[in-house]
């Protein structure tokens, strides 16, 4: 009875969301001056995507564990809808970013679903990252300050969003098996090298999550507050001695708390999601409505505040609870782990997307520096797409499908026999 439940209450949720996606379909469509099939074409084959996931899913694994694909579904399709209110071609590169995406997660949870298989890939997976950060600062451009993008021609790729899975797995293997000196000086000096790549690169907003990151995996595998602390001053030390060598870096935090002064300038952006998203109230001026979408940078650093603007603060509140629900399913998966290895790379997942999370809606409403990361699963874009995906196999992986099966017939407990004691033929004493 209770796996008929499991079942109804996943089809409900699927009806639910077809019914979401299907309004914003039809409030793209109105938007259009004259509607193509395109876009028809585009919501429907995301929603068939869905079902046939889930359908799939059911046949192949048979289990009713798909909560947190759900959650990454309306995450995914809220970013679809954004980029189909821009254009057309906007929403194909990005249903084939969520298809690439969907295809990583799915290629991770075979990776990764052997503890031993997964342990040969920590030395690949780390020569490989240093390898693309490497190239990416020999090759790439400049573009906004930053040397994020290479651009091969047909598409562009940003690695540090890629590097982020191999991070995640490098600091997951290497601190598995009981801590020791060796394994965790070369995973600091890998964090290190992946750090000081990014601040070459000025993506200070990619280096912090890898930073927090790090600290996160040494803490759980350790539990030492006084070593998380000494790291912490010694970064706090190093940041001090970059902004002393190279001022330049302190002028883009100029803003900070201080964006009225900047309205027009460095915190322009800032000014207008704070301005525009509270004209959206709670249900939001409508799709295609709002006037944040002419600003920079819309579609991709700034799309909460569009969500909030166009859709509602509602809508903004169920993109904030959903990533509270991946984290509560991490921290629930990791507690039933089948090794210490899922756990530690559940909850380092489920951290990287929070606090990126937080360096985004924080950044865009100057609570924090605006540092320029994307939102993840719903910021327009392939790398970041891939790289949400990526780390959400992580957290799918320390749940249940791939825990220890429970054996099937329960050892009854039976009391012990009573043993009559001897009887003495005869009957009396002589």
């Amino acid at each position: 009875m209770a796996k008929k439940a499991t079942r109804f209450n996943q089809v409900t949720v699927l009806f639910l969301m077809t019914a979401f996606q299907l309004i914003c379909a039809a409030c793209v469509l109105c938007r259009q001056e004259e509607p193509g099939l395109t876009t028809i074409y585009i919501f429907f084959g995301y929603i068939a995507a869905e079902w046939l996931y889930m359908l799939i899913g059911n046949l192949v694994t048979d289990n009713d564990y798909f909560e947190l694909e759900a959650i990454a579904f309306f995450l995914s399709g809220i970013g679809l809808t954004v980029c189909a209110s821009f254009s057309e071609s906007y929403a194909i590169k990005q249903l084939i970013a969520i298809g690439l995406g969907l295809a990583v997660y799915l290629i991770m949870l075979l990776l990764i679903k052997d503890v031993h298989f997964a342990g040969m890939l920590r030395y690949p997976a780390a020569v490989g990252s240093v390898a693309v950060l490497a190239a990416n600062l020999v090759l790439a451009e400049t573009v906004n300050g930053t040397l994020n993008w290479i651009d091969l021609g047909f598409f562009s790729i940003q690695p540090s969003e890629l590097v982020k899975i191999a991070f995640i797995l490098v600091g997951a293997v290497s601190l598995d098996k009981l801590l020791s000196i060796t394994s965790l000086t070369k995973y600091v000096v890998f964090s290190l090298g992946c750090v000081g790549a990014l601040f070459l690169m000025k993506d200070f907003g990619t280096a912090l999550i890898f930073f927090f990151t790090f600290i996160l995996i040494a803490f759980m595998r350790s539990g030492n507050i006084r070593t998380i602390v000494l790291i912490c001053a010694v970064a706090l030390m190093g940041a001090m001695l970059v902004i002393y060598f190279k001022p330049y870096v302190a002028n883009r935090f100029a803003a900070y708390r201080h964006v009225w002064d900047f309205i027009d300038t460095t915190g322009y952006q800032q000014a207008r999601v704070l301005i525009y998203t509270s004209s959206g109230g709670l249900f939001g001026l409508g799709l295609g409505e709002g006037r944040l979408r002419d600003v920079y940078a819309a579609s991709t650093d700034l799309v909460f505040g569009l969500i909030c603007e166009e859709m509602g603060l509602i809508l903004g509140i169920a993109v904030l609870l959903s990533f509270a629900g991946i984290a509560l399913f991490a921290i629930k998966s990791a507690k039933s782990s089948a090794s210490t290895f899922y756990a530690i790379a559940a909850v380092a997942s489920a951290g990287m997307l929070l606090f990126q999370l937080s360096l985004n809606v924080f950044g865009i409403t100057d609570l924090l520096p605006l540092t320029g990361v994307t939102l993840p699963f719903v910021s327009r874009g392939g790398s970041s797409m891939l790289c949400s995906w990526g780390l959400l196999a992580y957290i799918r992986a320390a749940g249940a499908p791939f825990s220890p099966p429970k054996p099937d017939i329960a050892v009854k407990k039976t009391a012990p026999r009573k043993v009559n004691p001897p009887t003495v033929k005869g009957g009396g004493a002589k």
